[in-house]
Formats: C-alpha cells, structure tokens, sequence
C-alpha cells in the first residue's frame, strides 16, 4: 500500500474520529448510487474533509481492488506511461510529506488539504495531467481543463519522460502551495 495512503488510514480515528473499518460501516447502511454522493454525505453529515471522505468513499467500494491493484488496472495496455507517471509522483514527493496520493479506477488524485493534480492515463499513448490554480492564464501546454471539468483548471498532455520537465514541476509545486 502507497506510504502516504497508509498514513492517512492510520491518522483516520485522529483525524475524523472514526476508523476507517468504522466509517465503511456506516456507509453500508446507506445506498449512495454515486461516489461524490456519499463523498458529501461524509463532509456534510460527519464534517469530514473532502480528502479523507473521497479516501473513505474509495476505499469502502465492494471492490477489493487495493491502491496497488487500481494502479495496475489503470496500466494495463499503457505500460509505456508508467514511467511518466513514476517520475510525476517522485517529483511530488518532493514537495512535502503532506500529500495524500489516493488511486481510484482511472486516475490518481494528488492531494494536500485539497486536490492540486490529478493523473490519468487518458490514452495508450498519453497521460492527462489535471492541475488545480485559478487565476493562471492558459498557453500552448498549459489547457484549459478539457476533460476534468471542474475537478481541475488546467491540463497538461504527457507523452513521454521528458515531458516532466522544470516548468512542469513548477506549476505542479504552484498547485501544490494553493492547496493548503
């Protein structure tokens, strides 16, 4: 299991006041159809921040898909990308032992307080990286969100290693430092 993910079901009782076994239950009792539903009943009913209830949310699936199998899933067919995806998330890590990497079916979400990027291999050939900073005037590389909608404002397509260069990983750190 990834180390941050495992820090933040440790912190989860801290936290939230519940454990994760605890929170899964409670989301047995009730029968959301969709994931952001129960991802609000969490922030709303609970007062549980947006991180740990979308972690909580992921994790409470019937799917016994760990991270690690998610991760694998989502590079099946891809596994060109998984290099471009390695050096985004060391990169990252740079940044602070704060950032919570949560892996869901098609993407990863990069998070601090709240969601600064978001990966996902959107092609065999591509990866669509999503960041979140408003204000940021789009160029050539930096797009508008496209695909994410409002879960990012801006995307950056990726099609090889050397696309995760300084400018990359300074906007990936701007992202980084709004969302505290």
């Amino acid at each position: 299991m990834d180390k941050a993910l495992q820090t933040m079901i440790n912190n989860m009782p801290e936290k939230t006041g519940r454990s994760l076994e605890e929170w899964v239950k409670i989301l047995k009792t009730k029968n959301f159809a969709k994931h952001g539903e129960a991802v609000n009943y969490l922030k709303t009913e609970h007062g549980v921040t947006h991180g740990f209830a979308n972690t909580i949310v992921t994790l409470s699936k019937d799917s016994q898909d760990s991270p690690d199998d998610l991760l694998v899933n989502q590079y099946k067919g891809k596994e060109d990308l998984k290099p471009i995806y390695e050096k985004l998330v060391l990169e990252i890590s740079k940044f602070g032992n704060d950032i919570i990497n949560t892996p869901k079916k098609a993407s990863v979400s990069m998070i601090r307080k709240r969601q600064f990027a978001l990966i996902k291999p959107a092609t065999k050939t591509r990866i669509d990286l999503g960041l979140k900073f408003k204000d940021k005037p789009t160029t050539e590389r930096l797009e508008n969100s496209g695909p994410f909608g409002t879960m990012c404002t801006h995307r950056v397509q990726l099609t090889s290693i050397n696309d995760v260069d300084s400018e990359l990983v300074d906007w990936l750190k701007e992202a980084y430092n709004k969302a505290n």
